[in-house]
């Protein structure tokens, strides 16, 4: 039966319905929910895993024993798994081994938009890119014939519209493939002798996969009733049907590593103007030039940003259709760490002291924003332990006093261990503060090593932080309730006045967690309010002011008290 089905969780049928059997992934918008679909289906063994690159080799693992495997990740995560995927192109597999890389174009919930293509032709493994929810299950299920076909990981390519959007889908059954391990020390060890033996397999196998582009049915051309020609794909392919409708003919790959290169100038030679439509970088495009064809491409359109069927009528038609728009302007509303968040006083104690903040990637990132205004650097995971060591020692003066580096627990778990034992190792005075909320926040409350709780919320082996700092060679370290603003203050001074590197865990559960249960919301008292606005500092959404007083939307307080430390009338109670 045929249903509406969003792009991730159609990879995730489609992962169900090849056999897979062995999942490792790392949470990371626009990925997550694939991995979150797949978990649901008892035939298939689902994990998270600290990182992107242990997945990855997690997923390898369970392929060489012969089950059918899969990793899932978001475009900055295949940076991290991008070790052993580059090795993995020379053994090839066993069983069929499929990573899912979603990119986000748009930078929705990321920190830069990388093309992937660019990891898959440098890795040299071939590239799916699906446009709708029926074409994500297909090329799921194709994915794995290919894998084990040419002996080769395959990538599934993604992005925010596919991998968030919903189409038809029609399911289908099971079928679980299963392979013995078999012992091949010349194809697995990859010493130099073995993986110069290998290398050139590699190049063999992607000639053998440009001759499948060739005729492959993803890879398929739709005559229009004009003389232009558009090459393209994934969620482009959607824009240039709606735009053009069958007035041009289309090339739409779905293969975009390797790309064919007959099929291509075939069609070119049967139109007089080529276009190529690619989000992002010119990777069709600088093929077809490679090829000697004249097209036009980012010439006329953008290399940043998502496209729409506006951009893309307005770019290359001179114009576009009119559409429905409100009458009225809609107001800015900017992201802001939610009511309640555990995170808000720790930040409003480090920019009280001006403090130098080196901040890392998660919904604390809003830190930056004013009036907190507290973190000063966001670079990558686990970016900000390491980064707060190389600050403090080529810093002149005394910045390890008023220098520190945040980042959250799960964070901490990916990436943040070997910065810190770096600055156990090299003995830089510097203080690091895990902001520990029980939680993987910003991609919808995913478990963690520190949490107690596996993917599908049983119990599971717990990381002890404070332990595992003292293991690190850390003799310093401290907890603080970051809703206790006096203990935030007193214990950060202490730490950042002490001559020996050191650790804070500011401890409280997220405030969105469904078992947290919060206090009564607090009220003001108008008498008491001499309307200071010392309880705005915060940038607590819960609070603002009317008619010169202080006013608290009682829908939105959880009672936390951070605002009524700051009021120095009392005008904050509890209720």
């Amino acid at each position: 039966m045929k249903e509406l089905m969003l792009g991730n969780k159609a990879v995730a049928r489609g992962l169900y319905e090849a056999g897979c059997c062995f999942i490792s992934s790392y949470p990371g918008t626009p990925s997550t929910e694939i991995t979150e679909e797949a978990a649901k289906y008892n035939e298939i063994y689902c994990e998270w895993a600290p990182n992107e690159k242990v997945a990855m080799e997690a997923a390898f693992g369970a392929c060489l024993a012969g089950k059918r495997s899969f990793c899932g990740m978001k475009h900055v995560g295949l940076n991290v798994a991008a070790d052993p995927l580059y090795t993995m192109s020379y053994t090839g597999v066993n069983a069929g081994l499929v990573i899912a890389v979603a990119d986000d174009a748009g930078m929705h919930s990321s920190q830069n938009e990388q093309d992937s293509r660019h990891h898959a032709i440098a890795a040299k493994v071939p590239m799916l890119e699906p446009s709708d929810s029926a074409e994500a299950l297909a090329f799921t299920k194709l994915a794995y014939e290919l894998s084990e076909a040419y002996d080769t990981p395959v990538i599934i390519k993604m992005c925010t519209r596919v991998s968030h959007s919903q189409s038809v889908v029609e399911p289908g059954e099971r079928s679980a493939p299963v392979k013995a391990y078999e012992k091949n020390i010349a194809k697995y060890v990859m010493m130099p002798g073995n993986a110069k033996r290998r290398h050139p397999f590699v190049e063999e196998r992607t000639k053998k996969i440009v001759e499948y582009a060739e005729t492959a049915p993803i890879n398929r051309i739709e005559r229009g009733t004009g003389k232009v020609g558009v090459i393209t794909s994934s969620t482009a392919y959607q824009y240039t049907k709606e735009v053009f409708g069958d007035s041009v003919s289309v090339l739409k790959l779905g293969m975009v590593n390797p790309l064919p290169v007959k099929l291509i100038l075939d069609f070119a030679a049967s139109v007089e103007t080529l276009i190529v439509i690619e989000e992002l970088d010119p990777i069709i495009e600088n093929h077809c030039k490679a090829l000697g064809l004249t097209v036009t491409g980012k010439d006329k359109l953008p290399m940043i940003d998502e496209f729409s069927q506006s951009l893309i009528e307005k770019a290359l038609c001179g114009s576009e259709k009119e559409s429905l728009s409100l009458a009225d302007p809609i107001p800015v509303r900017p992201p802001v760490m939610c009511a309640g968040c555990p995170h808000r006083g720790l930040f409003y104690t480090l920019n009280k002291n001006k403090c130098t903040v080196l901040g890392d990637i998660g919904c604390y990132t809003l830190g930056a924003v004013a009036p907190l205004s507290a973190i000063e650097m966001t670079l990558c995971m686990g970016a900000s332990v390491s980064a707060v060591h190389g600050f403090n020692v080529a810093s002149d003066g005394d910045s390890e006093k008023h220098t520190v580096a945040v980042i959250g627990d799960s964070t901490f778990m990916h990436s943040g261990m070997t910065g810190l034992a770096n600055i156990a190792y090299n003995q830089s005075n510097s203080t690091v503060i895990i902001l520990d909320n029980s939680i993987t926040g910003m991609t919808g409350h995913q478990q963690n090593p520190t949490t107690g709780f596996n993917l599908r919320g049983d119990p599971a082996g717990k990381i002890d932080l404070e332990s595992l700092c003292r293991a690190m060679g850390f003799a310093r370290v401290r907890v603080v309730d970051p809703y206790n603003l006096k203990e935030c203050d007193t214990v950060l001074k202490e730490e950042l006045a002490a001559d020996a590197p050191s650790v804070i865990i500011s401890r409280r559960p997220c405030a969105l967690l469904k078992y947290v249960k919060h206090k009564p919301p607090v009220k003001v008292d108008n008498d008491k309010c001499r309307g200071c606005k010392s309880c705005m500092k915060i940038g607590c959404p819960a609070v603002s002011m009317k008619n010169g007083k202080a006013a608290i939307d009682k829908t939105l307080c959880v009672g936390c008290g951070v605002c009524g430390q700051m009021c120095a009338f009392g005008a904050i109670e509890e209720n």
